[in-house]
């Protein structure tokens, strides 16, 4: 390879590295696969699907274990119902502006936190869009082992939440006992 084929190459991973450092790029990537992916699947489903429409995905011997099936849910998550939707939605909109503000004030957090609060937030805001614009959100993966045992039907938003909650849990719980280790031994 000649001179000018290696520094092109070492520019590219000098600026990949960076990019990859850089935790702002980290965390805006994230909340637009989220947010995107969330939105794009949901379309999907209204143009594609009826309401209460379901379509199996993956079957075994003990039925349809994951499924496509169209539900609008006006409530929080997994259908819980709520009395003011409106309240509901300010509510949302209110802990959208406390995760950035966090995001922003906190921003030499690891990134553990980061990813997870990040993951909480597009899935927020997916879900919040829905809200606003159609007073209610779709849900459509509809994972079980058969018609009697099936897990409630959710959305990517509501998966990236659950994750970012995992994730945040996770590092708190390591960098805890990381600080009692060394509290510990000192």
């Amino acid at each position: 390879m000649s001179e000018g084929g290696k520094s092109r190459e070492g520019f590219q991973d000098r600026w990949i590295h960076r990019i990859l450092r850089n935790h702002l790029f980290l965390m805006a990537l994230i909340f637009g696969v989220v947010f995107v992916s969330d939105q794009v699947t949901k379309k999907a489903i209204r143009n594609n699907m009826f309401v209460g429409e379901s379509r199996p995905v993956f079957e075994s011997v003990t039925g349809s274990l994951i499924r496509l099936t169209y539900v609008e849910n006006p409530g929080i998550a997994f259908g819980i119902r709520v009395r003011n939707g409106s309240l509901f939605t300010l509510f949302s909109i209110l802990a959208s502006i406390g995760i950035v503000l966090y995001l922003v004030l906190h921003r030499h957090e690891g990134m553990g936190i980061k990813a997870g609060m990040t993951l909480i937030l597009g899935g927020a805001c997916g879900n919040l869009l829905d809200r606003i614009l159609y007073q209610q959100v779709v849900d459509f993966v509809d994972v079980g082992l058969n018609n009697r045992l099936r897990w409630p039907v959710f959305n990517i938003a509501d998966s990236a939440v659950v994750v970012g909650m995992v994730i945040l849990f996770y590092t708190v719980m390591v960098t805890e006992r990381k600080k009692a280790l060394l509290e510990e031994s000192a």
